[in-house]
């Protein structure tokens, strides 16, 4: 594998001088809120808010898994990644553009699925659920090569940090206080306010700086055939096939463990026995704080540590966290054991979130940002959402108990590819 221009970094950015210099970048609370606007359609358009509305208003868990495919956008944003790197929007510029239009369109989509509901027309709110995922999956598009772009490489890890903060607060939102307000005012009312909550990422994006623009021109001069060809092109040749391969496989099992069972999360809980504001409570309001701190624990372990060592303590981790749902399972309606199910998933899901967002930044060449880090961010869920989608099955078939197991299991072939690339990547 060749270097990167983190493999050459000084090290002048790492331990604690790093730690401090890579946060105090101004770029920093950019990312935060643009990280609130990515966060925010996450658990409203495929996880597990808009589960726990449809659970709540009696569908079946094989239908529920099955409507999460709406939310597949998230899995396929690459292939319109490089029309994203290669046009401009006529105001704004480059980055910003894209950034307000993905935002208004993910409003307005939300507004129209507050105000139809599920069980009035479910075909056009399983419409209008897959426009606003790809809406929200071209903001995660644009976010990605904005973040990349507008730092050097030495501050991703604190970026990432930064931007999972923002990404968990929306988890707050869209979780917890959208389950409090469903209890309290209905899915209708909740979902509007989880609308209106997107102005604050809609205005940081119109007054926020732009990228560079010297790369920025390059780019559109490509042709648009090469715009989609290029970016894949440089990725084989600068790792060679097979290590290129087991790269973007690599990273699409990374999160395998965590993605499957996000979409029977809701469900699960209100099975156990567990209210709305339960749910909120313990899964959406102290299990994101838990993710909070694991996200931030991940920034100054990968300002501090290898690259390497994190992936393999990120990978057993995520594995193992699955395990602790067993104790819901078994004991079902028992404070205890939600918040220490709860507490070992979000820890190991925030600090395994960044990083894997350092990793992939890594691999990314900044003349192809978007589409680069949208293949990989696309193959980080394609594994987990496919079988998301299934889960409703699987669990009806056997019980929730070992599908938990099951998923922890999922981490075996991870740990493989991890073995054969260990030798291949930089001790970085």
């Amino acid at each position: 594998m060749t270097s990167s221009p983190q493999d050459t970094t000084d090290n002048n950015y790492k331990g604690w001088s790093g730690i401090k210099r890579a946060f105090a970048t101004p770029s920093a609370l950019t990312l935060f809120c643009l990280g609130l606007g990515s966060g925010l359609p996450f658990l409203l358009v495929g996880g597990m808010t808009l589960s726990t509305w449809l659970r709540d208003v009696g569908f079946e868990l094989s239908v529920i898994g099955l409507i999460s495919f709406a939310g597949f956008f998230y899995v396929l944003k690459f292939l319109w990644a490089p029309l994203i790197d290669r046009y401009s929007l006529p105001f704004l510029g480059r980055r910003k553009g894209w950034l307000v239009v993905s935002q208004l369109l993910l409003i307005a989509t939300l507004v129209a699925i507050a105000l139809l509901g599920p069980e009035s027309s479910l075909g056009i709110f399983i419409v209008l659920v897959g426009i606003a995922a790809f809406a929200g999956a071209t903001l995660d598009t644009v976010v990605d090569a904005y973040r990349i772009e507008v730092a050097p490489i030495e501050y991703q890890a604190a970026l990432a940090a930064t931007y999972i903060l923002g990404y968990r607060i929306a988890l707050i939102l869209s979780g917890a206080i959208a389950l409090y307000l469903a209890e309290l005012l209905g899915w209708t009312n909740a979902y509007l306010i989880m609308a209106l909550c997107l102005l604050i990422p809609l205005g940081a994006s119109i007054i926020c700086k732009e990228p560079d623009t010297a790369r920025a021109l390059a780019v559109r001069e490509v042709r648009l055939i090469d715009a989609f060809i290029k970016p894949f092109q440089e990725f084989f040749s600068r790792n060679g096939l097979w290590l290129a391969l087991a790269l973007l496989v690599f990273v699409g099992l990374f999160k395998l463990p965590d993605q499957m069972i996000g979409v029977m999360s809701g469900p699960f809980y209100l099975d156990s026995g567990y209210t709305k504001a339960d749910i909120a409570t313990v899964s959406k309001l102290f299990g994101v704080w838990v993710g909070i701190a694991g996200a931030f624990i991940g920034g100054i372990c990968i300002a501090a540590f290898s690259m390497r060592s994190m992936l393999v303590l990120a990978t057993i981790i995520v594995s193992f966290s699955n395990i602790a749902y067993l104790l819901m399972a078994n004991n079902p309606g028992q404070e205890w054991a939600f918040f220490a199910a709860i507490s070992a998933d979000n820890i190991s899901q925030g600090f395994a979130g960044v990083v894997l967002v350092a990793f992939m930044s890594s691999l990314t060449n900044q003349n192809f940002t978007a589409t680069q880090y949208a293949l990989l961010a696309s193959l980080a869920n394609l594994p987990g959402k496919f079988i998301g989608g299934l889960s409703g099955y699987i669990v009806e078939a056997t019980s929730y108990s070992w599908f938990y197991i099951f998923s922890s299991l999922s981490v075996i072939p991870t740990l493989l590819i991890l073995a054969w690339l260990w030798n291949r990547l930089q001790k970085s």
